[in-house]
């Protein structure tokens, strides 16, 4: 192996650039971050080449934060454009394998932090460069020639955010006619693992990964080139639920590389059992009770959302690999799914977007529910997200009065019972049977005194035991 100013293990791999010992800062939510790998002709590529456009590292001020762009151009008998996503995503993995080099997240959305110590042993991003093409040849062999450019001039950097976000949408619209039926295998991920060690990202045709990176023919090629590497087929096995998106196959995976914290995955469910999240997702839903609807949130989006929460607050509460009951990290490329949370609502339950978010998904929202989904400038808290949805009449409007007529109902259920307990003739206790203590009620207006009233609980009683009291 090469020798570099820096060391290179797996053992690095979740490695954290804290913000007092970081360098610089490139991409993130602060600039622009991408990453993009093409497949070109052998004769194209200088192998091993790397070029700088715009300030190298020596050339940088400790503290602040770049705008930042990685072409990676590779070349081989076996290359072809189905792998550009998989290797694309590995991206990842090896830049986190140098020491002092931390990296988040894909595509357009690229973070990256490069230590103090680390920026100390060098003054150029070339033997980084270098080291990962390393990486990529060694553990990828199919990748023959590589080089890489990397992109830290704002016009430029922004001239191949614009093509790159091209090419992501042509790769996206593959999967438009195919469907989770149509196939007899999903595709799983685990390079998020040593981030998130429970996660389970399963790739169907009508899911994309929740980096957004991975599709169903992203899958099926990188399991093909390496079957023992971090992309693989799951057999989707009996489908239980197509509603909510359950299959035996995923549930078994789902235990397996969880080790068991979780034995069910709904993949199109928002509420029940659903796909665990990573902390890569590009998108993080929530659940607003207040008007029983959903809201989503992205990663560019830098203000709150209605529940007064943001974005990176929702991600930490929802990333880690775990199954959260009213939060869901998705793939942007799900809102186009035909079973987008079919079990819960689809779109009928969507409420609020970011204004930017909603006009970069405008072809995937319905028609008929565009002017009734909120945006930032419409409504800011919940009072006035509840005012937009009731002047707009949004679908979710229907469900509150049928819930005031739920609750209604029960209030008067309690109110019957009560008087039907308190009218009833009391019956005689068998011998040396003695009548429990009732709660003193205060004096003053009848029914005054506590009340507790359980909505959508679930109560389990093991075992209930009535015993006399013996006296002394």
């Amino acid at each position: 192996m090469a020798e570099f100013p820096f060391e290179i293990s797996p053992m690095f791999e979740g490695e954290r650039v804290r913000k007092e010992g970081m360098f610089v800062e490139l991409g993130g939510p602060k600039s622009l971050g991408l990453e993009l790998v093409r497949a070109k002709p052998m004769d194209e590529i200088e192998d091993d080449k790397v070029t700088i456009v715009g300030p190298d590292l020596k050339d940088m001020e400790e503290g602040k934060t770049y705008p930042w762009a990685m072409i990676f151009n590779i070349g081989g008998e076996l290359v072809e454009p189905d792998l550009e996503s998989v290797v694309e995503r590995r991206v990842h993995d090896f830049i986190n394998y140098c020491q002092g080099i931390m990296h988040l997240n894909q595509r357009y959305d690229v973070w990256m932090r490069v230590s103090k110590d680390t920026a100390a042993k060098m003054d150029s991003f070339e033997p980084f460069g270098k080291a990962v093409m390393m990486l990529f040849k060694t553990e990828l062999p199919f990748i023959e020639k590589m080089q890489v450019t990397f992109y830290t001039e704002q016009a430029e950097v922004e001239k191949q955010m614009v093509e790159a976000k091209e090419i992501f949408k042509a790769r996206d619209a593959r999967t438009k006619d195919l469907h989770d039926e149509d196939v007899d295998v999903f595709y799983g991920c685990t390079l998020c693992q040593s981030f998130a060690p429970t996660n389970v990202c399963v790739v169907s045709p009508d899911r994309v990964s929740l980096c957004g990176a991975i599709n169903w023919f992203d899958g099926r090629a990188a399991a093909k080139v390496d079957p023992e590497g971090p992309q693989f087929s799951i057999d989707k096995g009996e489908c239980i639920d197509p509603q909510k998106g359950e299959y035996s196959g995923v549930n078994e995976i789902a235990k397996k590389l969880s080790s068991g914290e979780y034995s069910k995955i709904n993949l199109h469910s928002f509420f029940e059992a659903p796909h665990t999240s990573c902390g890569c997702f590009e998108v993080v839903g929530f659940y607003i009770p207040e008007v029983d609807g959903i809201g989503w949130v992205d990663r560019e989006y830098q203000g709150m959302a209605p529940n007064g929460i943001g974005f990176s607050t929702m991600a930490g509460q929802t990333g880690g690999g775990k199954q959260v009951v009213g939060f869901l990290g998705v793939g942007v490329n799900y809102f186009y799914s035909p079973k987008f949370i079919q079990a819960d609502g689809g779109w009928n339950r969507v409420v609020w977007l970011p204004s930017k978010f909603k006009a970069k998904i405008d072809d995937a929202i319905p028609a008929d529910l565009k002017d009734k989904i909120a945006t930032e400038n419409d409504a800011s808290d919940i009072q006035s997200l509840k005012a937009f949805l009731q002047d707009k009449n949004h679908p979710v409007v229907a469900s509150w009065a049928a819930a005031e007529e739920e609750e209604e109902e029960e209030e008067e259920g309690e109110e019957e019972e009560a008087v039907a307990v308190a009218a009833a003739p009391m019956m005689m206790p068998t011998a040396g049977f003695q009548m429990p203590a009732m709660p003193m009620m205060a004096a003053g207006k009848s029914g005054s005194g506590i009340k507790l009233t359980f909505k959508n609980a679930k109560i389990t009683i093991d075992k209930v035991i009535l015993s006399e009291k013996k006296e002394k």
